[in-house]
């Protein structure tokens, strides 16, 4: 009887730990890039609608500066990192620069550790094909070298053109 109860109270406590603990940085299932991606998207939604508004550098490349309502986007982390915080994994809001798709507000690191701001999304990568299709991107990627779970989904401005990139990702273990 007490090794069942010592169970219980184990059992208890592993389910009560894994919830208090939702910050992965390893891949779950397709459900938590959809759940993520849900949270990016209505977090930046809270803000106003997206535009893009003049220019700024971010890492020392010159490109439009996208804007959720009255908040810039470039080089601003603060978005990123609270999808991150509530749902781990990653995530990035890349502006739609000529025919590239800029990090300008990203946790994903570069190997030195810093964040991949003004790094690019892959031109000849699944996700850049679906997004120029108007379309959403799930499923595996490869980001700066390491294989994700991912999803890509376009931002759309008043006009419906696209403008930007939602994305979010979970590192495959």
């Amino acid at each position: 009887m007490k090794k069942s109860k010592f169970l219980l109270v184990l059992l208890a406590f592993t389910a009560d730990f894994l919830v208090q603990s939702p910050a992965r940085v390893f891949a779950g299932p397709a459900e938590d890039v959809q759940a993520a991606m849900q949270l990016l998207k209505s977090k930046a939604a809270t803000l106003g609608a997206p535009i893009v508004n003049g220019d700024e550098a971010v890492a020392g490349k010159i490109v439009p500066a996208i804007h959720f309502g009255t908040t810039k986007m470039n080089n601003n982390f603060v978005l990123v990192d609270e999808v991150q915080k509530e749902a781990g994994g990653t995530a990035t809001i890349f502006v739609k620069s000529g025919d590239e798709f800029v990090r300008v507000a990203t946790n994903v690191k570069k190997d030195d550790g810093s964040r991949a701001i003004g790094t690019i999304l892959d031109p000849k990568g699944k996700a850049i094909a679906a997004i120029a299709k108007g379309e959403s991107y799930f499923g595996e990627a490869d980001i700066l070298g390491k294989p994700y779970v991912t999803g890509y989904e376009p931002i759309r401005d008043a006009s419906s053109n696209v403008i930007g990139i939602y994305y979010v990702g979970y590192l495959k273990n």
